[in-house]
């Protein structure tokens, strides 16, 4: 059953936090998620917090941690000290996550919490992950595994793999290595228990691997593990020798992490962000695409001010600026939206970037010409003004074709040079498309009314 924090519960158990009923405090956790304990980590103030977090079992401590959003998570380690992370927290979780947790303390205090941590080989293994970068292969991956040699019979292997396993809270699969670490391949549980204890791995094996090198960026290990529908990838070296593997809840935060950047960014908001950051972030993260657009409102003025003298002698054509200006941004950002949409998903092949201009700007045809003939039909039966229903649908038609060409290109560009082409969903597009409209609107009336 889903779990429902309400303010009955948490009065309960802040009751029995302040009274250090530990009894009371296990009866109302049993059978919550490390998720559920998070969530209510989150809501307590800083002091009860530490106070309900004092009284968790150690594995549900460390678990719950993990949960936190990095921001309260980072608070929060603020209020424990060296000595209780190493031994409550990193000793109780996976490589990959206590390399992430450490990697969020300051220099000082990742020296002092990695000293106290009393297994020697797990201290090491994560130093060894701290030293990549975090947005790489090497960055999501942790130890854990289970493998065996290629020259090892099946009691042999069975031996090994029950023993490994014991370090390894999720056993996915099983690797084959060579004496020198060489990953050669996998082996399915399968296979093993079925086959004779004095048959040798290299006839069982399937050397059949997809698989990603250490150096290889995140969001490439995303896109593989989900066109192959993967739930765990092995990850090696230059040379092939396996170092570890990453697995589908680490690809997942991957996968959110990106979406919710990229919305931001579409948003026109320049940083990752979270409501609960100070004044400060939210207004550097926001004011530099607010400044854009203020440009772009500036140049938008310059725009009308230069046709000051036609729309004092047709006042009729400011009724339809707002009109131009919101179909010419509405139509760019819906183009580079399903651009970028591609791109993030790999859908756009090399070949088939020509094929998309090609069809957005069939789309853009098709759509031009269904507005502008609405707009000409209301202007034709509302308005005494037959030519400025002609400027209205013209300048609609080419500035709806111009969006949808240029709402294409610009992140197509964008992602060429390497940048970002979620930008190009923001008000980048639908600055330069409002500024366009509103010129092309007001000269062909000049032209029009000239004739």
């Amino acid at each position: 059953m889903q779990f429902e924090l309400t303010k009955d519960y948490l009065e309960q158990l802040n009751t029995a936090v302040e009274s250090s009923s530990e009894d009371k405090i296990l009866e109302l956790i049993d059978g919550l998620h490390a998720v559920d304990v998070a969530e209510i980590l989150d809501e307590q103030s800083t002091k009860e917090a530490k106070a309900f977090y004092d009284c968790l079992p150690n594995e549900m401590a460390a678990d719950a941690l993990v949960e936190l959003d990095e921001d309260v998570r980072v608070r929060f380690l603020k209020e424990i000290s060296s000595e209780d992370i190493a031994e409550r927290i990193i000793e109780n979780l996976d490589t990959d996550d206590a390399a992430d947790l450490i990697g969020e303390l300051s220099e000082e205090k990742q020296d002092e919490v990695i000293s106290y941590i009393e297994d020697l080989e797990h201290a090491s293994d994560i130093i060894d992950l701290l030293l990549y970068d975090e947005d790489s292969a090497g960055g999501l991956m942790a130890k854990e595994l289970v493998k065996v040699k290629v020259d090892w019979d099946v009691a042999t292997c069975i031996t090994e793999i029950r023993a490994q396993a014991e370090e390894v809270e999720n056993m996915y699969t099983v690797y084959v290595v060579d004496e020198n670490n060489i990953l050669q391949g996998r082996i399915s549980l399968k296979k093993l228990i079925l086959a004779p204890d004095n048959t040798k791995i290299k006839e069982l094996y399937n050397d059949e691997l997809i698989l990603v090198k250490v150096d290889v960026e995140r969001e490439d290990v995303a896109q593989i593990m989900d066109k192959y529908d993967l739930v765990v990838i092995p990850v090696i070296d230059e040379i092939g020798r396996l170092l570890g593997r990453i697995t589908i809840d680490d690809v997942v935060d991957v996968m959110r992490e990106e979406a919710e950047k990229d919305y931001q960014m579409a948003s026109g908001i320049s940083e990752n962000v979270e409501s609960s950051d100070n004044a400060w972030m939210l207004t550097r993260a926001r004011l530099p695409w607010l400044l854009i657009g203020l440009f772009g409102g500036i140049l938008g003025a310059q725009v009308i001010e230069a046709y000051e003298g036609q729309i004092q002698i047709h006042p009729e054509m400011a009724f339809f600026i707002p009109l131009i200006a919101a179909m010419a941004g509405n139509v760019g950002v819906q183009s580079s939206a399903i651009v970028v949409q591609g791109l993030a998903n790999n859908s756009l092949g090399l070949d088939s970037l020509w094929k998309k201009l090609f069809k957005e700007l069939l789309v853009g045809l098709i759509n031009g010409v269904v507005l502008a003939g609405l707009i000409f039909a209301y202007n034709y039966f509302f308005t005494d003004d037959i030519t400025l229903g002609i400027i209205v649908s013209t300048s609609l038609f080419v500035v709806i074709v111009f969006a949808a060409i240029f709402g294409t290109l610009v992140p197509l560009m964008l992602d060429k040079y390497k940048i970002d082409p979620a930008l190009a969903t923001g008000p980048f597009i639908t600055t330069v498309n409002d500024v366009f409209g509103l010129f092309l609107y007001l000269y062909i009336g000049y032209l029009m009314y000239a004739v």
